[in-house]
């Protein structure tokens, strides 16, 4: 349905509408730099965006790129890499904000819109471990005496992608299973997702608030580490072999993140009909 909106809307017009209490409430769709600075920036890039012909998908179809462009960043050796790809995470995310306030504007949001959002996110959280296993691979296999461990790694890092896949898949899991049982769509808000802390994965889960290691799993803040990693490789200079670390130690641990997902979910309130 069409809505008649300004031509030249002023930045009030634009908060008003696209970014209602209800969006900056919501827990699990907004990184925690939303709150922190993009939302307060996206609006301006917004404001351009809405005084084109650019359709809410099309901003979409950007956001996906710059996520895309992440990936390919990381085979760039050095340290300017990983410097790329963090300016295209943030690229990223005020293509994320925007996207969403370009069809709230327009009044033109549709489950399309939702999916085309969600094959981004899945495929540059995927092509991120597998790129940076192919920047290891490279680099250790120009060193005679480590070698032998890039084969190694360029695999688990193809095993870490399918992972953080499986782990950002999990809570979509539980949408689809609550719409097949004809139950409500989940607010997206703390109080929905609580799980009780009488039970020993509810408790796990409050302890794990303090030490929010899954967080680490998300596109910016891998980029931001494999900066760091990538900065110590270059000081120590054994390029690749930082690298090499991540991955071996974020494979197992994102193994014990998609265990901790599983059992939350199958405890909580969110699957019982």
């Amino acid at each position: 349905m069409s809505v008649e909106r300004p031509k030249n809307p002023t930045l009030e017009q634009l908060r008003e509408v696209c970014q209602p209490p209800e969006v900056k409430a919501r827990k699990n769709a907004e990184h925690w730099t939303a709150e922190l600075y993009l939302r307060h920036i996206s609006i301006y890039l917004t404001a351009v965006l809405v005084r084109t012909r650019i359709t809410a998908n099309g901003v979409t179809g950007l956001m996906i790129l710059a996520g895309w462009c992440m990936s390919l960043a990381l085979l760039i050796p050095g340290i300017w890499g990983p410097i790329l790809a963090i300016v295209l995470s943030q690229v990223q995310l005020y293509f994320d904000c925007s996207d969403g306030e370009v069809a709230r504007w327009r009044a033109s949001q549709s489950p399309r819109g939702i999916f085309i959002d969600m094959v981004g996110h899945h495929t540059t959280e995927a092509l991120i471990p597998i790129a940076l296993g192919y920047r290891v691979f490279n680099e250790l296999s120009a060193q005679s005496e480590l070698s032998n461990q890039a084969w190694p790694t360029l695999f688990m890092g193809a095993c870490l992608a399918v992972l953080l896949v499986l782990n950002r898949s999990q809570s979509l899991m539980v949408h689809a299973a609550r719409g097949m049982a004809g139950l409500g769509k989940l607010p997206d808000t703390a109080a929905a997702r609580a799980v009780s802390t009488t039970t020993l994965i509810g408790r796990l889960r409050s302890l794990a608030r303090f030490l929010p290691f899954h967080r680490l799993l998300h596109a910016v803040e891998l980029s931001l580490i494999i900066l760091v990693c990538s900065i110590i490789s270059a000081l120590a200079g054994t390029p690749g072999m930082a690298e090499k670390w991540m991955i071996w130690i974020l494979l197992p641990a994102c193994v014990l993140v998609n265990v901790g997902h599983f059992l939350s979910n199958m405890v909580s309130s969110r699957l019982k009909a």
